[in-house]
């Protein structure tokens, strides 16, 4: 394992199209949610827990070997919005294509190859953790901080909020995102006999109708 490959994985310049998407954040911010720094750590703080508690699962699954198939099934029946679901997918597509020039492997292409139009995002990323070498507990972080660092890093430019103000809202929530890897690592060595019901399955209805709300929009600055 080269413990230097999570951070390419995890650096938001990873070409893996994380940088067009807010997380729900440009949703957020419209309806009045996060309006500052403290708001902006209460949302991410929620979303760590339910939307990110989920990806980390999945992904820390896919990168012990369980069938991707399987799970992505498990990701679409977690995922209500419709919205959302094209998210993941879209993001799970550019995801690949960056993972399979970085770190060639069978096993992303065979992904590819079932779901041309994508896998949901964290599944790919479980499986491209797994082809650089790296093991669930890490694909698991890259996950969970994905869920927070996105709306953190949206919220700089769509509310002029201090970057320093952004990224210690990252900081603080450090404890709570090693608790929720945790977690999320534990269930996921669980479906190896337990089948992928033993996944969390935390929902967020907030951002599932933020996101239906914000595809319809006819000007966005962000994705989803």
């Amino acid at each position: 394992m080269s413990r230097a490959a999570l951070l390419v994985l995890a650096d938001g310049r990873f070409p893996a199209g994380g940088h067009a998407h807010s997380g729900g954040a440009e949703a957020a911010v419209k309806a009045g949610r996060i309006s500052g720094a403290a708001s902006l750590a209460d949302f991410c703080r929620g979303r760590l827990h339910t939307a990110g508690s989920v990806a980390a699962a999945l992904a820390a699954a896919a990168a012990l070997g369980i069938d991707p198939v399987a799970l992505d099934r498990a990701a679409d029946a977690r995922t209500p919005s419709p919205a959302l679901r094209v998210a993941a997918r879209k993001l799970g597509r550019q995801l690949m294509r960056a993972a399979r020039a970085t770190w060639p492997s069978a096993e992303l292409d065979a992904l590819a190859m079932e779901f041309p139009k994508g896998a949901h995002q964290p599944v790919v990323l479980g499986l491209a953790a797994r082809a650089a070498g790296l093991g669930p507990v890490d694909a698991a972080y890259c996950a969970a901080y994905e869920s927070v660092s996105g709306p953190a890093t949206a919220t700089v430019r769509l509310l002029s909020l201090d970057p320093f103000d952004a990224t210690g809202v990252l900081a603080r929530l450090a404890p709570e995102a090693d608790r929720v890897v945790d977690r999320a690592v534990e269930a996921a060595r669980r479906v190896v006999d337990e089948g992928v019901d033993a996944l969390p399955a935390g929902s967020a209805p907030l951002l599932e109708i933020g996101a239906e709300i914000h595809a319809g929009w006819p000007v966005r600055l962000f994705a989803s």
